[in-house]
């Protein structure tokens, strides 16, 4: 039969609790990709509403006024 490894628990010393991002392999680096891309995004969004915004307005002012 083989040895069972149980025995084993506390041997090595103590390890560092890690969060679930640090375990994932989250640093630095990751974060700052992330702002950036949320950046682009929201450039993105600001750059869409505006141009629906003058979509919008443009058939408005080309619109013969009716009297």
């Amino acid at each position: 039969m083989a040895k069972s490894r149980n025995g084993l628990l506390g041997v090595g010393g103590q390890r560092k609790k890690l969060s679930r991002a640090e375990q994932q392999g989250a640093n630095p680096a990751r974060n700052d990709d992330r702002k950036a891309a949320e950046e682009k995004k929201q450039e993105l969004v600001r750059k869409m509403r505006e141009r629906a915004a003058a979509a919008e307005a443009a058939p408005a002012q080309d619109a013969p006024a009716e009297s």
